[in-house]
């Protein structure tokens, strides 16, 4: 047996007789009992509310319901906002995130809420953003190594995690890869090998792992390949076999 129509439609509908708009904006169509409503518990509602009526929405920046604070911080104007940097609310904060000048972020950038953090480190001018690199959260840090000057990575070279190192290890300027030539990831080793220059490669020729030694020996010029002729793994012997002979006769034709 189907429900009847009433108990399909869940729309929550507000008391207009107890809203402080039922003798103004109500009689003037200024609003709808569930379909543009600031009363009801519903963020479309009350976002299709401040839509129409963007100017009432610093009346509501103290209201007792969250979501009503969150919609109403989209509508606010900028020079309104500041009330609500300490909302108790992350929502609300996570708005402001996104829309409070550049020079009010810094007022954030502690803020208990991840989703905060991350937006002010997405948004903050890059001479402050260093501040940001002992973040606890590694998801943060993610964010800070992606934006951060190359001249200013050093700090995150020995991150905790994996994934702040890997970001370092493909922006850091170049002669500064050796700094990451040890780093316990094979992957992030990997890349510093792809990246660093040539003539650095000898440093990362005895690595422990094969698939570091092998892109040491798809680079590395003829002098470091001949000592690398006894690697313990085939198919680094066999790259090292493949390249020499042509690097040899390179370089003898260049000397005639």
């Amino acid at each position: 047996m189907l429900p009847a129509d009433n108990e399909l439609d869940l729309t929550p509908v507000a008391d207009c007789s107890a809203c402080q708009f039922r003798d103004s904006l109500l009689l003037d169509a200024g609003c709808k009992p569930g379909d543009c409503c600031v009363s009801a518990n519903s963020g479309r509602q009350i976002d299709r509310f401040f839509k129409v009526h963007p100017g009432l929405a610093a009346d509501f920046t103290q209201d007792s319901f969250w979501e009503r604070r969150a919609i109403a911080a989209r509508y606010l104007p900028t020079n309104k906002l500041q009330p609500l940097l300490t909302d108790p609310d992350e929502a609300v904060r996570r708005v402001l995130a996104y829309r409070v000048p550049l020079d009010w972020l810094t007022l954030l950038s502690n803020d208990s809420d991840r989703e905060v953090r991350i937006t002010v480190a997405d948004r903050l001018p890059e001479p402050e953003l260093e501040s940001m690199a002992a973040d606890p959260d590694y998801l943060v840090r993610v964010y800070v190594a992606r934006r951060l000057p190359q001249g200013r990575l050093f700090r995150l070279v020995a991150d905790p995690d994996s994934e702040v190192r890997r970001i370092v290890a493909t922006r850091i300027p170049r002669v500064s890869l050796g700094l990451m030539a040890h780093d316990s990831e094979v992957e992030i080793r990997r890349i510093v090998v792809q990246r660093m220059d040539v003539d650095d490669l000898a440093m990362m020729s005895k690595d422990s792992d094969w698939t570091v030694r092998y892109e040491v020996a798809l680079r590395a010029k003829a002098d470091l390949l001949l000592d690398m002729l006894d690697d313990t793994d085939a198919e680094v012997r066999l790259t090292v076999e493949q390249r020499l002979p042509t690097l040899i006769l390179m370089a003898e034709s260049h000397e005639h």
